[in-house]
């Protein structure tokens, strides 16, 4: 396969602080897998990481649902915006 030669042929790696879709969904997964119920946490999300995340093709068309007017990631509630980091947290009861 030839090297890119232009700047919009070469991949380019996330920005410094960001983080891909994929540590999202590993993070909800590795959270679950501790036996913390999706129904519990929460993904607030930048609105940047929201518009790559919902564009993102790596992501499993089942992974994201939409549902009166709520994106949920792998059952995870998110929320846009009002942050300056993107974070899942866990409600507290």
């Amino acid at each position: 396969m030839p090297t890119p030669t232009t700047a919009r042929e070469r991949p380019r790696p996330p920005a410094a602080g960001r983080k891909s879709t994929a540590s999202f969904q590993d993070a909800i997964k590795a959270r679950v897998a501790e036996g913390v119920a999706a129904e519990t946490m929460v993904l607030h999300l930048t609105h940047r990481d929201a518009a790559n995340l919902r564009r993102d093709p790596s992501v499993p068309l089942d992974a994201i649902s939409f549902c009166d007017g709520e994106m949920r990631l792998l059952g995870v509630r998110v929320v846009t915006g009002g942050v300056a980091v993107s974070a899942l947290e866990v409600e507290q009861a």
